[in-house]
């Protein structure tokens, strides 16, 4: 039992890496974070093995401008394989490494706790992503050093990669879009389940600045809320949102009266 509520807790750390911090934070600009704050969704972030959060951010950003375009990383017109896992196993297509090159990244590399991460990125995946989550468990409660390998680390960056890529690829594919029809990018809640909080993908794309990725209000998404205790805590400060009447005027505009 412990050891599974010890890979569920390294789950949900590597996803705020992913979501708080390379996403909201770092590629959106979403929300301000403090040191502390910075420093602990780094160390998530590398605990996810998702690349270190200057790559994450630069694709990020190069995937918002030129979406669902050979531009972008993992297009999703070239269907659900290779949004999905495809694009890594491939060479960037050249209009996204030449179209990237014409996006301003200089703001993510002026952030120490960045440069930091991506200097020392090797050995804080090795001491983020397998040590400590196979050796607590071995330690703390006398798990196998076996299990708790392929339960904490090995199951457990598994699930978090193929959760991640969903976002990439089911909810680029499935869903509705009440926010804008005209794009790729829909609402899929078992992709927010999953990757708590980062499957209301047609709001996301319609208002990236948002930090919520969705409308606030009765909805399931755990990132939103840990980003408002960190703000009740005093460690975020400018938190973006998209006034409800923007919202509104948008989706009688271009929603497809799904919502």
């Amino acid at each position: 039992l412990f050891s599974c509520l010890s890979a569920y807790f390294c789950f949900l750390m590597t996803a705020l890496g992913v979501t708080a911090g390379a996403h909201r934070l770092w590629s959106h600009r979403s929300y301000k974070a403090k040191l502390p704050l910075r420093i602990f969704l780094a160390a998530a972030n590398s605990m996810a093995f998702q690349n270190d959060i200057y790559e994450w951010s630069r694709d990020h950003r190069v995937h918002h401008k030129y979406s669902e375009t050979d531009a972008d990383p993992h297009n999703a017109r070239r269907g659900f394989f290779f949004s999905h896992i495809g694009w890594l196993f491939v060479r960037k297509h050249r209009d996204v490494i030449e179209k990237g090159r014409k996006l301003d990244f200089t703001d993510l590399l002026d952030d120490p706790v960045v440069r930091f991460q991506r200097k020392y990125y090797k050995s804080s995946v090795l001491l983020m992503c397998f040590v400590i989550p196979t050796f607590v468990p071995w330690y703390v409660w006398g798990e196998s050093l076996w299990n708790a390998y392929f339960l904490a680390s090995i199951l457990r960056y598994t699930i978090s990669l193929n959760v991640t890529w969903l976002v990439n690829s089911a909810a680029h594919m499935y869903g509705n879009r009440p926010y804008d029809k005209y794009i790729n990018p829909r609402q899929n809640t078992l992709v927010t389940l999953g990757a708590i909080g980062e499957g209301f993908h047609n709001y996301h794309h319609t208002f990236p600045f948002d930090y919520s990725a969705s409308e606030l209000g009765l909805t399931f998404n755990p990132t939103t809320w840990f980003i408002d205790f960190m703000f009740w805590l005093g460690l975020v400060t400018d938190r973006k949102q998209a006034p409800k009447e923007m919202i509104q005027a948008r989706k009688e505009r271009t929603g497809d009266g799904s919502a």
